[in-house]
């Protein structure tokens, strides 16, 4: 979307999954658009399952007002074969977190193209609490769960130059997403079931940890954190916060990303994607600090 476009007129942009009402992309959006002077524009939550997107993104498709799209779960995977396009995270993890809309080649709909912004999410999630910034660069890398944010996580350390990691999962058989994207960019993984009696000794030579599972999924391992770590926990989920890991892991001396940031710098890209123009970071942390004062930001 150039910019012209962008300032021509008011649009929408919602967040879709299930359940939905919990998210805090509309603080974040709304933030953005306000901070690059789009008046008018409109971000919302709409309760949608796998079963009714399909219908939603074609009565949506001739209604130009409308830019774009973020999803949750259960929607990442079932917004593939609904895409015109994708860009190389989607083709890579398999899943998608954004729709946008463009013109059409053929002029029968408008196109639609898929984006994975939460690898570009965590990866400055991580870079923002980890030792040297922008230029760290993980070397052993601990990721639990092994759904679709765990094969984002896969992506992300390939960024990050860290091409190897231990995958931490309940049932290796539901492993499928990360080993098909570590398959895909050209990393590897090894696949141990969690927690086990070498989990708190590899985590306590992390470089990185992420944690991809749900909220309170975690507390095992929380209760097998060393009295000393030296690396990093992103902890996706941050409903409750602190999670008992992220609390066991800072108690330990570790740093600590909180989802939520995970969540700020996610939805910076998406912003970009929507309007055609990058939004500063700094009024969307303001914003997501005033909703959710309970995680340091």
């Amino acid at each position: 979307m150039t910019d012209d476009v962008a300032a021509a007129a008011a649009r929408r942009a919602a967040v879709l999954g299930s359940p939905v009402a919990h998210s805090l992309s509309p603080v974040l959006h709304t933030a953005a658009w306000a901070s690059l002077g789009l008046e008018g524009w409109t971000y919302e939550r709409r309760e949608v399952d796998a079963a009714g997107l399909a219908g939603l993104v074609d009565d949506l498709d001739a209604d130009p007002a409308w830019v774009g799209l973020s999803l949750t779960m259960p929607l990442k995977q079932a917004v593939l074969p609904l895409l015109d396009t994708a860009d190389e995270a989607v083709d890579v993890t398999g899943a998608c977190n954004t729709l946008v809309w463009g013109p059409a080649p053929d002029g029968a709909r408008r196109a639609r193209h898929g984006a994975n912004t939460d690898v570009a999410g965590i990866v400055a999630a991580l870079q923002e609490v980890a030792p040297g910034g922008p230029g760290w660069a993980p070397a052993v890398a601990h990721v639990l769960g092994g759904g679709a944010t765990a094969a984002s996580t896969i992506l992300a350390l390939r960024r990050l130059g860290c091409p190897t990691a231990v995958v931490h999962v309940r049932d290796p058989a539901r492993a499928g997403a990360v080993t098909a994207a570590a398959q895909r960019c050209g990393s590897a993984v090894e696949l141990r079931p969690w927690p086990d009696a070498g989990t708190a000794p590899a985590l306590a030579a992390a470089d990185v940890v992420v944690s991809t599972v749900p909220g309170g999924a975690a507390d095992a391992v929380a209760a097998l954190v060393p009295r000393r770590v030296q690396g990093v926990l992103l902890d996706v989920a941050y409903e409750p916060w602190p999670s008992a890991l992220a609390r066991a892991w800072a108690g330990a001396g570790g740093a600590v990303a909180p989802g939520s940031l995970m969540l700020l710098h996610q939805a910076v890209e998406q912003v970009a994607l929507m309007t055609g123009r990058r939004p500063e970071v700094a009024p969307m942390r303001v914003a997501l600090a005033a909703a959710r004062p309970d995680i340091p930001l």
